[in-house]
């Protein structure tokens, strides 16, 4: 019988998958700054800056606004008119 892995959940493929994904984003990103005249080191500390906002909002809400936002997000998901 085969003996069984130790490395339970670790996939390299997914691993090295996730590596070229964001190594082409930036890459692709810093092309995109440059034809709109954009600084790339600029563009790519904002989209980290962005990427941490979402979480940090989110602890600074108090669980009122929490839910206040989450019900106008479900009136606006469940609406029958487009917006």
């Amino acid at each position: 019988m085969q003996k069984r892995s130790s490395r339970k959940g670790l996939d390299l493929n997914r691993l090295a998958k996730s590596i070229v994904d964001q190594a082409t984003t930036d890459e692709q990103l810093q092309k995109k700054a440059l034809a709109e005249g954009k600084n790339p080191a600029a563009v790519l500390l904002g989209r980290l800056g962005g990427l941490k906002g979402g979480k940090a909002r989110a602890i600074r809400l108090s669980a009122e606004e929490r839910s206040e936002i989450a019900r106008k997000a479900a009136r606006v998901r469940w609406s029958t008119e487009p917006e």
